[in-house]
């Protein structure tokens, strides 16, 4: 299978910004034996200007932009190093591709990211892409891998996307709030309904939250692909999935 993982920065960063070592551990190491099995695997990470907030010591996530891009910059280089030495140790070869909304829009960059990601997969190697944080003003602005990811995985025609946050799925309710919230198991139809169910931000590290999500689901479930919400505080949920079991909501793409 052909499958996009997004990690979001509350999985992979503690609420100070520092690395959730034993996370970030344990999730390279499912990636490394989920590629073992013959599944080609494309990682999309957040966590860059989070992680550089934590790197600086800067008492929180910052709002003007130069400093954004101060610390996505400094962040960008303490998540390669961790993601090439872990992965490393299971003998995969990590390659960075930042790109920005202007990659993508442009159709003859498109299509030299697409040649250059069908070529990575076919020389083994595990893609880490981000947003290019320190230019790229308006993608910080939006601040949206959960599109991003969205994106990659539909032009590099992917089976499956994966999202990977702080929460189990698609609720009824919010569940910080309301305790008779339900996890809604599968999507598949994406109406007013469903979408207004989305909430606003998710931590306060991050940009991201349900809406962004519901959002890509679209851009998924519209081309064909597959999509899940699943939480990532347990990394080896990405077994479950590919079994078809556990917690987590599932958005049914369209099938011709």
């Amino acid at each position: 299978m052909r499958l996009v993982i997004k990690v979001g920065t509350s999985t992979l960063a503690h609420s100070s910004g520092k690395l959730n070592i034993r996370r970030v551990e344990e999730l390279c190491k499912v990636i490394s034996d989920l590629k073992n099995a013959g599944n080609e695997i494309v990682l999309v990470s957040s966590g860059a200007i989070g992680m550089g907030v934590g790197k600086l010591n800067l008492p929180a996530r910052p709002s003007d932009m130069p400093t954004k891009q101060a610390a996505a910059a400094v962040g960008q280089c303490e998540l390669m190093y961790t993601y090439d030495k872990l992965f490393s140790e299971y003998n995969h070869t990590v390659a960075q591709i930042l790109i920005t909304g202007d990659d993508i829009e442009n159709e003859g960059r498109r299509l030299h990211f697409i040649n250059t990601m069908e070529k990575l997969l076919e020389l083994g190697a595990l893609p880490v892409i981000n947003e290019n944080d320190t230019v790229a003003t308006a993608e910080i602005a939006v601040g949206d891998n959960d599109t991003l990811a969205a994106i990659v995985a539909v032009n590099i025609k992917a089976q499956l996307l994966v999202l990977l946050t702080d929460i189990d799925g698609l609720y009824s309710a919010d569940p910080k709030k309301d305790k008779t919230a339900k996890l809604i198991p599968i999507v598949g139809n994406i109406d007013d309904k469903i979408i207004s169910l989305a909430g606003g931000a998710g931590s306060s590290l991050g940009t991201g939250g349900m809406a962004t999500k519901i959002h890509a689901a679209q851009i998924c479930t519209e081309s064909g692909t597959d999509m899940i919400i699943a939480n990532g505080s347990n990394p080896q949920i990405l077994y479950n999935i590919l079994e078809g079991e556990g917690r987590f909501t599932y958005f049914k793409g369209k099938r011709l």
